[in-house]
């Protein structure tokens, strides 16, 4: 019983140490720090050592200059308090010198929409089959509600960001996506999934000249169809994230989603996989499922020159700063067959020997 006392008393020390660090870099000085947070800060403090406050502290640089991507969607972005914190988070991290960069989804409220309008839904794989009318209300839910929302709230907590779709400058440019569905035989059939598209290119030189000027891009997944760019795609937005992160030659891409992250047969996390391993993975069922799809877009990532992608639990308080910054991460990590202990930032050591 001690012990979790204690292990409660570290998470909640080194999250109140991110806000610390968080509230320092707004304020500019260290008296608009409410005393009540500093006593609060110094009982908790008394649970994590010097040395892990120290290895915390020493991973902020490490992403100094370079660029992150952070596919935003589920309960983080649902629960008004985490939605406040990923705002917050997101505004420390460019504080810190890095370039966040936040591809969003909005299945959920898309399907709300859909619902009061009274338009039927249907999935295959995971993926709705949008039709002329599910597109525009898609568009209409992700660029004109969801989307502003996140950049104010970025706004407001103190940063700069500018909400995008990916039809503004072409951002993002998609081809239609037939998918292959196996029938009842065995034998797999080309399905069209309607207005749903897969990206073919995106345009790195308007995100660099936003970062350039510390605007954190906040990016609808719709985009315009590269043979017709007046037809409307919908593009899945894990799938969108790695495209703007393999273009952008992002140091990270975080995947977050409403689990712990990639799960073992004994439901234990499992905290690290390469391409080699995740065949295995899947081949043994334990990567299954609606995990499936996003597995494929980290090793798409990484095959095409990220450094490392992580599916991490967005349930967690700042779960971003703690898969970045921490010794213990939020979640799994991807990374490249050849990587090894020392072809990463130190942050992403963490995963060969902590379980926390």
């Amino acid at each position: 019983k001690n012990a979790k006392i204690m292990k409660l008393h570290r998470f909640v020390g080194i999250s109140l140490l991110y806000s610390g660090v968080y509230c320092y870099l707004s304020s500019g000085t260290k008296k608009n720090i409410h005393p009540f947070s500093r006593r609060t800060t110094r009982f908790y403090a008394e649970s994590i050592s010097g040395e892990q406050i120290y290895e915390s502290l020493s991973h902020f640089g490490e992403y100094a200059g370079r660029t992150v991507v952070i596919k935003y969607g589920g309960h983080a972005m649902s629960d008004a308090s985490a939605a406040l914190c990923f705002a917050q988070d997101m505004v420390l991290l460019q504080r810190l010198g890095v370039n966040p960069v936040v591809v969003h989804g909005g299945g959920p409220q898309i399907g709300n929409m859909l619902e009061r309008l009274s338009i039927p839904s249907s999935f295959i794989d995971g993926l709705r089959v949008t039709d002329a009318a599910t597109v525009e209300v898609a568009e209409m839910v992700l660029c004109g509600s969801i989307n502003k929302q996140i950049a104010a709230a970025v706004t407001k907590a103190g940063g700069h960001a500018l909400g995008l779709s990916g039809r503004d400058d072409s951002l993002i440019l998609a081809e239609k996506l037939i998918k292959q569905v196996q029938n009842d035989k065995g034998e797999l059939d080309l399905v069209d999934l309607g207005f749903v598209g897969h990206p073919v290119n995106v345009n790195a030189n308007l995100l660099h000249s936003l970062l350039n000027q510390s605007i954190i891009p906040v990016i609808a997944p719709i985009a315009s169809n590269s043979l017709n760019p007046d037809q409307v795609l919908s593009v899945n937005a894990d799938t969108a994230a790695g495209a703007v992160a393999a273009a952008l030659g992002a140091a990270r891409l975080l995947l977050l989603t409403d689990v712990q992250g990639v799960l073992d047969a004994d439901s234990n996390l499992i905290q690290e996989i390469t391409p080699n391993s995740a065949k295995g993975l899947v081949a043994d069922g334990i990567i299954r499922g609606g995990m499936l799809p996003k597995i494929q877009t980290a090793l798409d990532a990484v095959k095409a020159g990220v450094e490392g992608a992580a599916i991490v639990d967005g349930r967690v308080p700042h779960t971003v700063l703690k898969e970045l910054f921490s010794t213990f991460g939020s979640g799994t990590l991807i990374v490249p067959d050849h990587a090894t202990a020392t072809s990463f930032p130190s942050s992403q050591k963490k995963k060969k020997s902590n379980n926390t």
